[in-house]
């Protein structure tokens, strides 16, 4: 049986489950690595990551490099001398520092790999519609998200899911899967399988500005799943027409509407009866219940029509 040192690396909240369980299940965690305070917000106070802020309440060792080759960093590491590094959430690892435990560098990653390897798995799980997704742990290699798999879990998306609560689900079944390989180590009980390679393998990349708007000419169910995919954060955007100025409005809940049409893809009205904007596509309509207005607050659609006449002119454009 290993005596096992283990040293956290992450950063967002999605880690923070993770790390409490490791916690609780006594598991040594010499320290904890992190990202560096940012500037947030409109006075630009520097914050602290989740991560951060969870490990100074249970009075962890934190270590914030800007540079994981650094020197210094390198003789933090020597110093804390962990025999496995585990990384949830954080970014990409030099050689140096994933290959210096003796029982190596694992990582936990929110998706089934070798499917949706990237920065966001859950956020694209959902808007490609799948009906399942889960956990998975792997080994650390040179490349992002390639490394020999230790174990994983599976989880239904439900129809009803978005963003937030299959993160929430995902980070409970991943602390859970997390411990049970560590376990694994600690006993010398894991075996490994290589991740396989072909044409139907989907990614995951960052969410850009460009990759977030939507695209109106989509069916409407790929629609919804997009808007799904992307609520609460960091959200699907739309180009709205209003008297010939074009507006940038976020869309946080929508519906599918089968009922048959002949507008053109993008055309709006509002509906006093289903309390919604309508919007015109392919297959039917787009039910949008709720939505923000540049300037304004997330609110329903019923309540900005209180406010606010919406026009049948008003077009939303692909």
């Amino acid at each position: 049986m290993h005596n096992l040192n283990v040293l956290f690396m992450g950063t967002p909240h999605f880690a923070v489950g993770v790390l409490e369980q490791l916690l609780e299940s006594k598991i040594n965690v010499v320290g904890v690595v992190t990202a560096p305070d940012k500037p947030a917000g409109r006075g630009k106070r520097l914050q602290s990551s989740a991560v951060k802020q969870f490990a100074q309440q249970h009075g962890l060792e934190i270590l914030q490099p800007t540079y994981l080759k650094s020197d210094d960093f390198q003789e933090e590491l020597k110093r804390l001398n962990p025999n496995l590094i585990i990384v949830v959430a954080f970014r990409m690892l030099p050689k140096q520092v994933w290959n210096y435990p003796v029982h190596g560098t694992f990582n936990l990653h929110a998706s089934l790999l070798p499917q949706y390897r990237g920065a966001a798995p859950i956020n694209w799980a959902i808007i490609n519609g799948e009906k399942e997704t889960g956990v998975t742990t792997f080994f650390i290699d040179d490349k992002i998200d390639t490394g020999n798999i230790i174990d994983s879990k599976s989880i239904k998306i439900e129809d009803d899911d978005d963003v937030e609560s299959l993160h929430d689900k995902l980070m409970v079944l991943g602390a859970k899967l997390v411990i049970d390989t560590v376990r694994r180590i600690e006993h010398a009980e894991v075996t490994t399988q290589p991740q396989f390679e072909n044409d139907l393998l989907k990614p995951a990349p960052k969410l850009t500005k460009d990759n977030t708007k939507i695209n109106w000419n989509q069916p409407k169910m790929a629609i919804v799943n997009f808007v799904r995919g992307l609520t609460p954060f960091p959200t699907a955007w739309a180009e709205l027409v209003v008297n010939q100025q074009s507006l940038k409005v976020k869309i946080y809940k929508v519906e599918a509407n089968e009922e048959q049409h002949t507008q053109t893809q993008g055309a709006s009205f509002y509906n006093k009866e289903l309390k919604c904007i309508c919007v015109a596509v392919t297959d039917g309509y787009v039910l949008i219940k709720e939505l923000k207005m540049p300037g304004k607050k997330r609110m329903t659609a019923q309540a900005l029509v209180n406010g606010f006449e919406w026009k049948d002119d008003f077009y939303f454009k692909s």
